[in-house]
């Protein structure tokens, strides 16, 4: 059955139907577009459009058809061209012609826009909770180690020490700004365009604002016309998901790098990692490397669409039916993805002796500067003066903690005996207590806030 035959002689062409046809991929939405006929079906009725008595009888089909989802065993048909108008279908062949009034002032230009914001909400609601797993998981593996040292990287080359906990927290943090950008997009989400019609809105009397309500959505849209072709909220959730994605890929490629044996620093469980078929001795790091590299589907899925939305006109365009695909299967890689590495966190095994041989003296170059600063020497003098006191250990090569204190007072009379207590990386550590800083006293109020902000933190609701 097609929903809109009348007009033509000849049935479509089967190479457009293949082309044309979504339900391969919103079938998904079967539970989203059965609530919004049954809201709709309500909302019609107490418009005074058909009885009571007509309304139980579509609300009962609708009932039927939902328990056949649920339970494997509804039945497409050769002409559904859509979840749409597959439920219309099945609905009208188990309640008969009543079962046609049901879309009377809908268009599927409407249906298809709530069916798709309600199914985002609920992938919403479904990502949150996923990422407050991973955090939970970052704040135990960081609970022990708020004094283990670890070398800490800019331009991937050694800076200064920090601390694991604060190396695992920052990554802790990155989830929550991702947490809270889901919270903003299912605000923005929630909005009904039930009643919008196909572009001008809807001829009979419907309160839309209780179709919204009834439907959970915060409100309905404002404007007919751009409600039917707003697609701003899969927009923004694929840029959520590649954002994400994007921070996923950075903590996975630190966990590449630090279980490298030329690192050592950490060791991935057995169950998240694999071997080669041919080199008995490889552990590979595979999830995260395929954390890496989803990374690029997720980014890839947003600028499609955005591609795809630039230079539509005003309205409904076919065009948006390539909003779904990317949205899908933006969430179902990350839904698949986060478990995972949520896994890989939870454990994860440190290394300390490898985590402490990796502190090497210059780490505590700045500290130097810092001690002659104390002394009064002005920063970037004292800067000039530690660049050339590294020089000299290099090119003489003296561990950089061996230089003589004579050459030391060399370069600057403000070096004296006490300057061997520079190097020590735990003190050097200790020294960063400034909120945010990696002092195991700031690490361990990062902890108490990440823990406060878990116990708190609501779920999308």
């Amino acid at each position: 059955m097609t929903l809109w035959g009348g007009r033509f002689d000849e049935p479509t062409d089967a190479d457009l139907r293949a082309l044309n046809d979504s339900l391969g991929f919103d079938r998904r939405m079967w539970r989203e577009d059965i609530a919004g006929s049954r809201a709709y079906a309500a909302a019609i009725a107490a418009a005074g459009v058909f009885s009571g008595a007509d309304l139980e009888t579509i609300l009962d089909g609708l009932t039927r058809i939902e328990a056949e989802f649920e339970q494997g065993h509804f039945q497409f048909a050769p002409g559904d061209e859509d979840i749409h108008t597959a439920v219309e279908r099945r609905l009208i062949e188990l309640v008969g012609a009543v079962g046609g009034r049901l879309h009377t002032g809908r268009s599927r230009n409407d249906q298809v826009a709530t069916d798709f914001r309600l199914w985002v909400m609920q992938a919403l609601r479904q990502v949150d909770a996923l990422l407050h797993g991973l955090q939970a998981a970052l704040v135990v593996a960081a609970t022990p180690h708020t004094a283990t040292l670890m070398p800490g990287y800019t331009h991937m080359q050694p800076a200064q020490p920090v601390t694991v906990a604060h190396w695992l927290l920052s990554y802790f943090w990155m989830l929550r700004r991702d947490r809270e950008r889901l919270h903003d997009a299912h605000r923005r989400t929630a909005i009904s365009p039930l009643g919008s019609g196909a572009l001008a809105g809807t001829p009979f009397p419907v309160d839309r604002a209780a179709l919204a309500q009834a439907l959970h959505f915060a409100g309905s849209s404002e404007n007919s016309l751009d409600a039917v072709s707003d697609r701003d909220f899969a927009a923004e959730f694929l840029f959520v998901l590649a954002l994400l994605g994007t921070h996923l890929s950075r903590l996975a490629e630190d966990v590449i790098l630090f279980s490298n044996p030329a690192f050592g620093f950490i060791t991935l469980d057995d169950r998240y990692s694999t071997g080669s078929s041919l080199m008995p001795q490889k552990r590979n790091p595979d999830p995260m490397e395929l954390a890496r590299g989803k990374a690029g589907r997720l980014i890839g899925h947003l600028t499609g669409l955005l591609t795809t939305l630039k230079g539509l006109p005003t309205g409904y365009n076919k065009d948006l039916q390539e909003d779904k695909e990317p949205v899908f299967d933006a969430f179902d890689t990350v839904q698949r993805l986060l478990p995972v590495l949520t896994a890989v966190v939870r454990t994860l095994k440190l290394n300390p002796d490898r985590l402490q041989a990796a502190l090497v003296d210059e780490m505590l170059a700045t500290d130097l500067a810092d001690y002659l600063v104390k002394k009064g020497l002005p920063f970037r003098e004292a800067h000039h003066v530690v660049g050339s006191a590294v020089r000299l250990a290099q090119t003489e090569q003296i561990a950089f903690r061996r230089l003589p204190p004579a050459r030391l007072r060399a370069l600057s009379p403000l070096f004296a005996d006490d300057v061997a207590q520079v190097f020590d990386f735990a003190a050097s550590v200790d020294q960063r207590r400034a909120p945010g800083g990696t002092a195991p006293a700031a690490v361990r109020q990062q902890l108490a806030q990440a823990e406060a902000y878990l116990q708190t933190s609501a779920p999308i609701r």
